[in-house]
C-alpha cells in the first residue's frame, strides 16, 4: 500500500514510522511531516488543515490509505471530504469528532449514555460559571475548568482558590478556539489512565492502556502541558479493569454515537481517572495520545497498516503487541508551556539512537545551514522497550541522557509511581 501520513508531531512521526515497517506498505508519505518523518516518508508542503490542498494531493498521488493524526483536521471535516473523494482514511467524521472538539458535547453524551465521569455544567458567562465553580471548590478544595473547544492541549486548567478560578473562567471564555463556553468541573482524586480502542463504527479493539504524566515538573506539579512522557502498559489497569473500561465506557460510547448518527470510524481515546469508585471519564479524544501513541507503537509487532484500514473499510480490526513495556520521555523547549524559547540547536539523538532508543521529533526544524533545531514546546519523544517498565525506563532515560540543547526541560519519574 501506499500511504499518507497527515500532521508533522510526534505522533504523526511514530505513525509514520509504525506504517513503514508495515509488510503491506510499500510507500510512505507525510504532509507536511517534520525532519525525523522525513527520514521515513516523502513530505509534502501541505498543511494538516488545508482541507483542499490534501484532497487534492491525496486523489493526485492515489493514495490506498490517508492516515489523519491530529485532530484539528478532523474537527475540520477532513475525513468526510477525503472520503467523498473516493479515498480510504483512518479518522472519524468531523461529527464523530465532535466527541473532542466540544467538552459540553462529550458531556452531554456521557449523561444521556450513563458514562460514569465527574460532576459538570456547561456556561456561556463568566459570573454564573465562577458561582458554580466556587461550590465545587468550597466541597472539594479544587475546581477543573475546561474550555469547550480545541487549544491544542492547552486548554484545561486545576484552580485551589477563588480568584485563580476566576482567572481561569476568564481566561479560557476569552481564548480563541474555546467555543464560546467554558466547562466546570468537580476534580476527581485517584490515578490517571489513557485507553484508546479501534473503533469500525459498531464495535472496537481495545489496545494496552497508557499512562500520560501532563505536568511540566516532577511529582505532578507545576502547569498542565500537552503530556511530558508515557508508559504502556500502566500497572494501573490490569485484565479486570480493562474489561471494566471497555463494557462501561468505550463501548456504550461507541453505541451511542451511532444511534445518533455520528459513527465513529478512527481511533477511540478515553482518558480516565481511576477513582476509588470505579473508572471515570476526565476527556474523550478522537485520534491517538500523544506520547502515550509513541510508547504504544513502540510496542505493535503486528502490521498497523492492515489494522487501520480495516477500521477505514467498516470492518474489524485486529493487532498484535510484544511482551514487555515501553517508556517515552518527552524533551521539551525552554519556556513551555508557556512560550517555548526556539532556535537552540539539537544535538545527541544519533547517540541516543545507536543506544537503541526511538526518537521521534515533534517540535523540530532545519536551520539554512541543515543543523536540527528546536521549533516547538515539546521538541523530542524518547522512547525505549524493555522486558519490564523498569528495564524501558533505564534505557529511556540513558538515552535521554546523550541528547542536548539549550533550555532542555525533561521529568525524572516517568513511570516511577
Amino acid at each position: 500500500m501506499k500511504v499518507l501520513v497527515v500532521g508533522g508531531g510526534g505522533r504523526e512521526h511514530a505513525l509514520a514510522w509504525a506504517l513503514a515497517r508495515s509488510p503491506s506498505v510499500s510507500e510512505v508519505h507525510a504532509a507536511p511531516g517534520n525532519p525525523g518523518i522525513g527520514g521515513l516518508a516523502r513530505l509534502h508542503p501541505v498543511a494538516a488543515d488545508d482541507l483542499p490542498a490534501l484532497v487534492a494531493l491525496a486523489t493526485r498521488e492515489r493514495f490506498d490509505l490517508v492516515v489523519v493524526g491530529p485532530e484539528r483536521p478532523l474537527s475540520l471535516g477532513l475525513a468526510d471530504a477525503l472520503i467523498a473523494a473516493g479515498l480510504r482514511v483512518f479518522g472519524c467524521s468531523r461529527a464523530a469528532a465532535e466527541l473532542e472538539s466540544s467538552k459540553g458535547f462529550a458531556k452531554a453524551l456521557m449523561r444521556r449514555a450513563g458514562i460514569p465521569t465527574a460532576d459538570w455544567q456547561a456556561f456561556g458567562q463568566a459570573d454564573a460559571a465562577r458561582a458554580f465553580g466556587a461550590r465545587l471548590l468550597e466541597r472539594d478544595g479544587k475546581v477543573v475548568v475546561k474550555a469547550d473547544g480545541l487549544l491544542a492541549g492547552k486548554g484545561v486548567e486545576i484552580v485551589d482558590d477563588p480568584a485563580a478560578l476566576g482567572e481561569a473562567v476568564s481566561r479560557l471564555l476569552a481564548a480563541g478556539g474555546a467555543g464560546g463556553a467554558v466547562v466546570i468541573e468537580q476534580f476527581l482524586v485517584g490515578r490517571e489512565a489513557s485507553c484508546m480502542a479501534l473503533c469500525d463504527g459498531e464495535d472496537l479493539l481495545a489496545l494496552p492502556a497508557c499512562e500520560d504524566h501532563k505536568t511540566i515538573f516532577d511529582g505532578d506539579r507545576g502547569p498542565m502541558t500537552g503530556g511530558m512522557g508515557a508508559i504502556c502498559p500502566t500497572p494501573v489497569v490490569d485484565a479486570a479493569l480493562q474489561e471494566r473500561v471497555v463494557r462501561e465506557v468505550l463501548r456504550p460510547t461507541a453505541r451511542a454515537l451511532l444511534a445518533e448518527g455520528r459513527p465513529f470510524r478512527g481511533l477511540l481515546y478515553a482518558g480516565l481517572m481511576v477513582t476509588a469508585d470505579g473508572p471515570k471519564v476526565l476527556e474523550f479524544n478522537c485520534r491517538f495520545g500523544d506520547p502515550e501513541v509513541e510508547a504504544l507503537l513502540a510496542r505493535v509487532d503486528g502490521d498497523l497498516a492492515q489494522a487501520l484500514l480495516a477500521i477505514a473499510e467498516g470492518r474489524a480490526a485486529a493487532l498484535s503487541f510484544a511482551a514487555g513495556a515501553a517508556c517515552t520521555v518527552v524533551l521539551a523547549a525552554e519556556g513551555y508551556p508557556g512560550t517555548p524559547i526556539k532556535g537552540a540547536i539539537i544535538r545527541g539523538i544519533e547517540a541516543a539512537e545507536a543506544a537503541g532508543a526511538l526518537v521521534f521529533q515533534a517540535g523540530t526544524r532545519q536551520d539554512a545551514a541543515g543543523a536540527l533545531c528546536v521549533d516547538g514546546g515539546r521538541v523530542l519523544a524518547v522512547t525505549a522497550t524493555g522486558a519490564d517498565l523498569a528495564a524501558a525506563r533505564r534505557a529511556a532515560y540513558q538515552a535521554a541522557a546523550l541528547i542536548h540543547f539549550d533550555g532542555m526541560q525533561l521529568r525524572s519519574d516517568i513511570g516511577a509511581r
